[in-house]
């Protein structure tokens, strides 16, 4: 019985603290995303990303000018870098997919898209969260030659 009331006080007092746990906006560095999710194998290397602002070399053709991709991950006591590298790693492979699919090589224009754009040439926007981080990208498809 003791061991139940000092639960139920334990979660009571954790109760506010959770209910007061507000989302965050972080940003995180763009290529440290792209080159983990490379190094893992998750990444083939046949569909390279440019942030909005970046612009790859050559004749660019824009194949799909109207992609987004949302991607969430547990936050659940994990660090908040790590939860939003994993959470763009998922968006990166849905990316490279729908690039693929369209006969694209390149994924260019890209920015953040949480409800309001968020544009940067080196990082990305991550939503971090009690229990869930997301991130959410807007690009377009491109064939470069």
């Amino acid at each position: 019985m003791k061991a139940k009331t000092l639960a139920l006080s334990a979660f009571l007092f954790a109760v506010p603290g959770l209910v007061l746990a507000a989302d965050k906006i972080v940003h995180y560095p763009f290529a440290n995303g792209v080159t983990a999710a490379t190094q893992s194998g998750k990444l083939d290397g046949t569909v390279k990303f440019y942030l909005a602002g970046n612009q790859p070399n050559g004749q660019v053709t824009i194949v799909n000018d109207d992609i987004e991709i949302t991607r969430r991950t547990n936050a659940f006591w994990k660090a908040d870098q790590k939860t939003c590298d994993w959470a763009l790693q998922s968006v990166l492979i849905s990316l490279q997919d729908e690039a693929k699919k369209a006969g694209a090589n390149a994924v260019v224009d890209i920015v953040s898209n949480f409800g309001n754009e968020y544009s940067d040439p080196q990082n990305y926007e991550c939503h971090v969260g009690f229990l869930m981080s997301g991130v959410v990208l807007k690009a377009k498809l491109a064939k470069v030659q």
